[in-house]
């Protein structure tokens, strides 16, 4: 009986259909050559991929590999930097980086690439304190946050952006949070600051001071970092006033009748501001002794008590006058006494 299976050229052939028909038909393709068959798309996907990478490649300056690069090597770093504020400068065509933004802080890296040797990349770190500044003031010279940047006193005593602010710490864990550049929280930014003051931090452990042990203060509250127009780079309020009057705005004023030292010399000409024996936090530990550094008797001038000139009934020796606030409450100005009585 003869066979009815169908066939291809080496098999059977089936029945009716004669060997040259069987011939003439076209051979399917093997699975070999099927699997490995590219469709036009994918061909010109890929065309038009390489050709961007050219193009990408032939666009960088002299000398700069792009980000791409080193995220060959340092993975976990480009990984934690997506998450940075500083990767704006990825997209950004107006800071002049795009897609090199790794080498906008660490230079031109194309010699480094090619020998992986570690002196051959800029490292902000290892940089002297005014290069490093240097560098971020290419692009935050004008902020207003850091406008006293050049005048400040962590400026002039060698103290370098990086000092503070960890590019690329981004884990969940650091004080800086995963997003952040610096610390935020206040125990953190106290920490911070205590690294290289410790001997203000220690007056903090007197027993009359601002909350910062405790942590519902930091020092940022009433000092800039990145400098200010008043002295010890204090914090300012409404554009030239103290900081302190952020919180103590009821010894703002104006009053009618003002006490000198509040208006011309501030706070701290009668308030140590970091802790302090008295109650008051006072320069002094009981309130006669501070009041009596300007309103003593004056050596031209003959008295038979201690006490004003003028005028001369305070007796210092009497319990009555050893308490100066207690005539004299309004100490930081009156609106109806210019003696500041009430």
């Amino acid at each position: 009986m003869p066979s009815t299976d169908l066939g291809w050229s080496g098999l059977k052939p089936a029945t009716g259909v004669s060997a040259l028909e069987m011939k003439r038909r076209p051979e399917p393709p093997s699975p070999a050559k099927a699997r490995f068959t590219l469709h036009p798309c994918w061909l010109l996907i890929a065309v038009l991929t390489a050709g961007s990478a050219i193009a990408a490649a032939q666009a960088l300056p002299a000398g700069y590999v792009g980000s791409e690069t080193c995220q060959v090597c340092h993975e976990d770093i480009f990984k934690a930097f997506a998450k940075n504020p500083h990767h704006s400068v990825e997209q950004d065509k107006r800071r002049g980086f795009q897609t090199r933004a790794c080498e906008s802080c660490h230079g031109p890296g194309e010699k480094h690439a090619e020998s992986a040797d570690a002196t051959l990349i800029r490292n902000p770190l290892k940089l002297a304190a005014a290069e490093a500044d240097k560098m971020c003031l290419g692009c935050h010279l004008n902020q207003p946050t850091h406008i006293g940047r050049l005048q400040s006193s962590h400026a002039k005593d060698q103290v370098a952006c990086t000092s503070c602010h960890k590019m690329h710490d981004s884990r969940p864990e650091a004080p800086e949070g995963p997003k952040g550049l610096v610390a935020r929280n206040p125990s953190d930014v106290n920490q911070l600051c205590a690294g290289c003051h410790s001997n203000v931090w220690a007056q903090f452990q007197r027993p009359n001071h601002h909350k910062l042990p405790e942590g519902a203060m930091s020092c940022v509250d009433c000092h800039n970092p990145h400098g200010s127009v008043r002295t010890a780079m204090a914090q300012s309020f409404a554009a030239n006033e103290p900081g302190c009057l952020n919180c103590h705005g009821d010894k703002r004023g104006p009053f009618t009748f003002e006490h000198a030292p509040v208006r011309f010399e501030g706070c701290a000409s009668c308030h140590e501001p970091h802790g302090s024996a008295n109650p008051r936090m006072l320069v002094r530990h009981e309130v006669r002794i501070q009041c009596l550094e300007c309103h003593a008797s004056l050596p031209t001038v003959k008295t038979s008590v201690a006490g004003v000139v003028p005028p001369a009934f305070h007796d210092l020796r009497s319990p009555r006058y050893q308490n100066c606030t207690v005539c004299h409450p309004k100490i930081h100005g009156s609106y109806v006494d210019r003696n500041l009585l009430r």
